[in-house]
């Protein structure tokens, strides 16, 4: 059979391929989705975070999304849960996501469950702008358009059927707390006091929330893609694996925690450098412009950047779990930076904390 993607694990032993073609082939055939031979190949990062693979079939393409090789931390890399919130979203009226066209909760078919999208003819900017965003006026439109993206998310009604699926009752934010503690203790791989400290610093302090709303939970440049033609506005929202019903400010938290502004130090993951080029709005004019778009009240917004980097070092502590552990392949080498990069995020939710 058409493998891709094998690898080996410590010991040298061959680990289950990401992708089998001629099961991939039966599926799509089954739902009617193109003819003929069947080409894929790996696009985006993966490993640590779900993984995405291109497929062309005769004059059609898709993106399938699948997590990455078991076994995998409680919880975590609901593929099938995501794909639902997607489409119970774009029915709720906000339409900057990919097409869903199939979803296979049948793990008979990779060994996990997957998805399948429409490709989007786009670009993710990450370490990289495309053509078209040469000037600063064009950033500057762009970072006002990743701050309206999020303001539409925001104002879907959550009372809509299909979202009100993903509801759950009592406070996110101790939600939110409380299973990151947990996850603490399951993914750790060392002692580090600091993960510790800041957890329990967050639950003495959990902010009163505001009225629900779905929460992207990863929401930063690099999780949109623009369009070829219109580069200076958010063709499509990706990354829905952290999706929730809840506080609304842990998006926008988590946005200033993962933005490098333009004169400024990189942010402590790392993520999304391109918008530290001039043009792109400050981190105030982030929030201002979100304040005046939703309406809402965003303060104490230091709670919430504190809440995402802390979150961001335990979700990083389980990759290097992995990875230490030998169940990440070949591919995956970076997750070895986590042995540093935990405690240096564990230390700027601390800071965020302190301001």
């Amino acid at each position: 059979m058409d493998v891709v993607e094998t690898s080996a694990d410590a010991e040298g032993l061959t680990k289950p391929p990401l992708l089998i073609l001629d099961r991939v082939r039966t599926f799509l055939d089954e739902h009617g989705l193109g003819k003929g031979e069947l080409r894929a190949r790996r696009i985006g990062e993966g490993g640590g975070s779900n993984f995405t693979f291109l497929l062309e079939r005769g004059d059609v393409r898709f993106v399938l999304r699948r997590p990455p090789r078991p076994p995998l931390p409680p919880s975590a890399h609901d593929v099938v849960r995501e794909a639902r919130l997607q489409l119970a979203l774009r029915e709720a009226g906000f339409q900057r996501l990919p097409t869903i066209v199939a979803v296979c909760d049948d793990e008979s078919v990779l060994g996990v469950p997957f998805y399948l999208m429409e490709e989007l003819d786009g670009h993710v900017p990450t370490d990289a702008l495309p053509d078209g965003l040469e000037d600063e006026p064009a950033r500057r439109a762009l970072g006002d358009d990743l701050v309206d993206a999020l303001a539409e998310i925001h104002a879907a009604d959550v009372a809509t059927p299909g979202l009100a699926a993903f509801a759950r009752p009592g406070s996110y934010n101790e939600r939110q707390v409380r299973r990151f503690a947990q996850l603490w203790e399951i993914n750790k791989t060392r002692e580090l006091p600091q993960v510790d400290e800041v957890g329990a610093r967050l639950a003495d302090a959990v902010p009163e929330p505001l009225p629900s709303t779905v929460v992207h939970g990863d929401f930063r440049l690099g999780n949109t893609m623009v369009g070829r033609d219109d580069p200076h506005r958010i063709l499509a929202v990706l990354d829905w694996e952290m999706g929730a019903i809840g506080d609304p400010r842990a998006d926008v938290g988590y946005l200033l925690a993962t933005y490098s502004e333009p004169g400024g130090p990189p942010n402590p993951l790392g993520t999304s450098p391109v918008t530290a080029l001039p043009g792109f709005p400050a981190r105030r004019e982030l929030v201002e412009r979100y304040a005046g778009r939703s309406g809402r009240d965003v303060e104490p917004l230091a709670w919430f950047e504190a809440l995402a980097l802390w979150k961001a070092a335990v979700f990083c502590e389980a990759i290097y779990g992995r990875f230490v552990r030998g169940e990440l392949g070949a591919e995956d080498t970076r997750a070895a930076r986590f042995e540093e990069g935990v405690p240096y995020l564990a230390a700027a939710a601390a800071a965020a904390l302190n301001r």
